[in-house]
């Protein structure tokens, strides 16, 4: 974030890491690979981080500005669109480009009375209230942490929560109430109302028909129920837009991680959350999982190619957080993405013993040298790769090839110059000085006979970035390469 100015203070510093790997992970969905991706992240956090300072001289509490987060998504879809106005669109996902180029898209910087009703009623809503509102629903955050963060008391925090969605049907249906609805909509918006609120309350048959066939009382049907787990998704569809659900599958598997979820115990392993991890399987993570149960598929459980299928692209859905680049058709033949840098590191030739002689016994020596052995067959391969590079960090993918099935990985290497792992997706990671191992996540652990498995990660340097070295893949040597 080049051309952002440094934190004001340690609370903005704490801002800037929280949000930075929210609006990454949306860039990575809206871009062809993770080079772009960063560039993307890079230009909206700085845009929308400006316009936060410069809106902090407005009068608190209620606002029609967003939450933080949902302000930097928005901006990173703003920045998107410049770049396809631009003529950079071919650094974009080829989907996006289609969605921004629609009218669908159009809803958004239109007029307001026909802009989401998931966007407007978050907008009507007090600042505090919508972000705790946010937090928890799309960030899918447990709700002790939501409480820490916001000032709150843990113990009311959830009945707060529940009064604050009220709210949010409220204010929803107060949007759908004033947007331009035609007679039959406008009849059935108060039945729509008292229907969504009640658990048990069924719909009528009439509704029903009216909902299946009429786009605007279905979309407000969405963010009017209480229950049922649509709440996250029709926050997260009328803020982001396209995307939206891939995003809200990203943060439940990031909130996954921050609980511990799969994650390997020991020191340094924080379980301060044990509490709260219940709460949110019985919560509102499952409901919106229970939804989502498409995507949550072809994000969690997306197979990772071999080398022969490198020029497969994926989906917005199943590419792994700041995924390698991956090359998509421009629509113009004379614009191309350029090629992410890549490292290849050498394998070191296996020492090779002298000849023996047969006819003579060689002479007696005071010191004779060790034999060298052979080489123990290596059964992976590693290849370190290095996506993109600043002056003061870098990106990087590796990939495991493994002869033998796996059940679970843990892969270390060395670092030669320093440097410090930092945001890391698809893998746990340690660091202890040079040494880093990175564990699987719950979703690949298992990996076939002769298969491939990849994470990347963020890292930082300090001038020299030498390629790492002294791989093992569950303690055991790998070949480079």
């Amino acid at each position: 974030m080049p051309d952002l100015p440094p934190p004001q203070d340690a609370a903005e510093a704490a801002l800037f890491a929280e949000c930075w790997d929210a609006v990454l992970s949306y860039a990575d969905l809206c871009t062809a690979g993770a080079g772009t991706a960063h560039q993307l992240a890079d230009e909206a956090f700085t845009l929308g981080m400006r316009e936060l300072r410069a809106a902090q001289g407005a009068v608190r509490g209620r606002t029609t500005r967003l939450p933080v987060i949902p302000q930097l998504l928005t901006a990173v879809r703003e920045t998107a669109a410049n770049w396809e106005s631009a003529g950079k669109g071919h650094q974009l996902d080829p989907d996006l480009r289609l969605w921004l180029n629609s009218e669908a898209a159009a809803r958004y910087t239109g007029p307001p009375l026909g802009r989401p009703i998931a966007l407007r009623g978050l907008r009507d809503m007090a600042e505090a209230d919508a972000t705790l509102l946010w937090l928890a629903e799309v960030e899918s955050l447990p709700l002790p942490s939501v409480a820490r963060r916001l000032g709150l008391d843990p113990l009311t925090t959830g009945a707060e929560l529940d009064q604050v969605r009220v709210l949010f049907h409220d204010r929803c249906h107060r949007a759908h109430r004033d947007a331009p609805l035609d007679a039959e909509c406008r009849s059935y918006a108060r039945l729509l109302d008292a229907v969504t609120r009640s658990p048990g309350a069924e719909t009528p048959e009439d509704l029903s028909r009216h909902l299946a066939t009429c786009v605007p009382c279905a979309e407000a049907a969405a963010c009017l129920r209480l229950h049922g787990g649509g709440i996250p998704a029709a926050l997260a569809g009328g803020v982001i837009g396209w995307g939206a659900l891939a995003y809200l599958e990203r943060r439940r598997r990031a909130a996954e991680v921050r609980l511990g979820v799969g994650a390997p115990s020991g020191p340094g392993v924080r379980t301060d959350d044990e509490a709260a991890r219940g709460r949110v399987l019985r919560g509102s993570l499952l409901a919106a999982a229970g939804l989502l149960s498409a995507v949550a598929l072809g994000v969690s459980l997306m197979p990772f190619g071999t080398p022969d299928d490198a020029d497969v692209s994926a989906r917005d859905d199943q590419k792994p957080v700041a995924a390698p680049d991956t090359p998509h058709p421009a629509p113009s033949p004379s614009r191309s993405a350029a090629p992410a840098t890549t490292r290849t590191i050498p394998v070191p030739a296996s020492p090779i013993p002298s000849p023996t002689r047969t006819r003579k016994p060689p002479p007696p020596s005071p010191k004779p040298s060790a034999t060298p052995t052979p080489s123990t067959p290596t059964t992976c391969q590693v290849a370190y790769r290095l996506d993109d590079e600043w002056s003061t960090g870098f990106q990087a993918t590796l990939r495991i090839t493994t002869d033998a099935p796996l059940t679970g990985w843990r892969l270390a290497w060395t670092f030669p110059d320093g440097q410090r792992i930092g945001q890391t997706w698809d893998a746990t990671p340690h660091q202890d000085g040079a040494r880093v191992t990175a564990d699987a996540k719950d979703y690949n652990r298992s990996v076939a006979a002769h298969g491939t498995v990849a994470f990347g990660f963020v890292g930082s340097s300090q001038g020299a970035n030498g390629t790492p070295d002294a791989f093992t893949l569950n303690g055991t040597p790998c070949a480079n390469g």
